[in-house]
């Protein structure tokens, strides 16, 4: 779907004066907006910082590192955003 803006029904274009009178404003994001979804921060760390190389060895050491990952995020495993 990527590329098809979506337009907002009647029912809810009708509703955008009462919300803006009651201090709701309404944002348009892009269709696709990854650095707006938290998990997608998680799995671009997970791929690209924390996969050892071995971790691709077979599908069981796959799923265990995996595994390994979200268990020890928090603790072994952190994103730092400064």
């Amino acid at each position: 779907m990527s590329g098809v803006r979506q337009t907002p029904s009647k029912k809810f274009k009708a509703k955008l004066q009462e919300w803006k009178e009651l201090g709701l404003h309404i944002l348009y994001l892009p269709p696709y907006s990854p650095e707006l979804n938290p998990i997608e921060m998680l799995w671009r760390e997970m791929k690209y910082t924390w996969t050892d190389l071995n971790a691709m060895d077979s599908f069981d050491n796959f799923h265990e590192h995996i595994k390994k990952m979200l268990d020890g995020f928090g603790s072994e495993y952190d994103i730092n955003f400064g």
